[in-house]
């Protein structure tokens, strides 16, 4: 098992380097001038932007260029972003927080439902609650993030006034975050620490809305992919073989069954993972909410390129880490993949 784990983390950097080399090439494609927008931050540096070119060697070849971007990467320079009007890595740290709050108030219930609901529909397959949840996966896989999250905005804050719209805070409560001391970044966590209830309730409920938009989204998928592989795990010899030892049905499902039907969601759970840390760019564009998704989207906006290029980047560090922690956990519950 270690030597498997080895083999998996060496190739974390390596695919990282040949990641960055294409995303970097991409950016030949813009001009000298489009490529120096992110270093020009006054009219004064706008004037003198050719000067700006020469000493950046904006028209050096290609290899030269990465590797005087790789040297800045080593020292935690990934350029200036105009949307935020930060650097890339300032940006990223304040608002990266934000986003895994948001993913974890979301990822554990979206997990832990669709597990126990595509258990349950496999259990009672073509019976009345199968049918009932197989049209509620239907209609959660098929509507869009944006229409749902609009809707959502519409009838529980502008109709019925429950929860609070869009945002992460009341704007009272946005002065009052400046006094606090913050130790994680993430908004619920600091003012907990601080002893300010009520900025961490105003910070949950601001969250509430955005995290059932992703859990009724996310969590569609997951409950069809659960079910399939748990009826099809139902008919497998060796679940028929310990009904026949007479062993409870409730060992037969949950420690036989169940066990092997989570192969697919591993794979599914991690991608799920990455694309709440990565920023669910509609949810948080729509709800305002201040994480990197929202931000990727000004950057696009604004032709951030330096905003665009740290998000790419952070974007595909995510997934190649999970990628190889989700290869690592196969190995865990299943040894035979150690072996391929």
């Amino acid at each position: 098992m270690l030597n498997f784990t080895l083999r998996r983390l060496i190739q974390i950097p390596l695919v990282m380097l040949v990641l960055s080399v294409i995303v970097i090439g991409l950016t030949q494609l813009l001009t000298p001038e489009q490529r120096a927008a992110p270093y020009i931050r006054s009219e004064q540096q706008a004037a003198r932007i050719q000067q700006i070119i020469d000493e950046r060697g904006l028209r050096d070849p290609f290899p030269v260029q990465y590797g005087r971007w790789f040297s800045n990467i080593v020292k935690g320079d990934l350029g200036f972003s105009k949307a935020s009007n930060k650097d890339v890595v300032a940006t990223i740290a304040e608002r990266l927080p934000n986003t895994i709050e948001l993913a974890l108030l979301t990822a554990i219930p979206i997990l832990l439902l669709s597990v126990w609901l595509g258990t349950l529909s496999a259990l009672h397959k073509d019976q009345l609650i199968d049918q009932i949840l197989r049209v509620v996966v239907v209609l959660g896989y098929s509507l869009p993030t944006f229409v749902l999250g609009i809707v959502l905005l519409a009838v529980f804050y502008a109709y019925l006034g429950w929860l609070p719209g869009a945002g992460q805070l009341d704007i009272l409560n946005q002065f009052a975050v400046g006094d606090m001391r913050r130790y994680t970044g993430m908004m619920t966590v600091d003012a907990a620490l601080n002893g300010r209830w009520d900025i961490a309730w105003d910070a949950l409920r601001h969250m509430i809305l955005p995290a059932v938009t992703l859990l009724i989204v996310l969590s569609a998928n997951l409950v069809k992919v659960m079910r399939n592989s748990m009826l099809e795990v139902l008919t497998s010899d060796y679940v028929r073989t310990a009904r026949a030892k007479g062993l409870a049905p409730g060992v037969v499902n949950g420690k036989h069954a169940r066990r092997n039907a989570l192969l697919p969601i591993i794979t599914l759970g991690g991608f799920l993972i990455i694309n709440l840390l990565a920023g669910s760019v509609i949810t948080e564009t729509i709800f305002a909410y201040p994480g990197i998704g929202q931000w990727f989207v000004q950057a696009a906006l604004q032709l951030d390129i330096a905003g665009v290029l740290g998000f790419t980047l952070l974007s595909a560090l995510l997934v190649v880490v999970m990628s190889t922690a989700v290869d690592i956990l196969y190995g865990v519950i299943d040894p035979r993949v150690r072996f391929h």
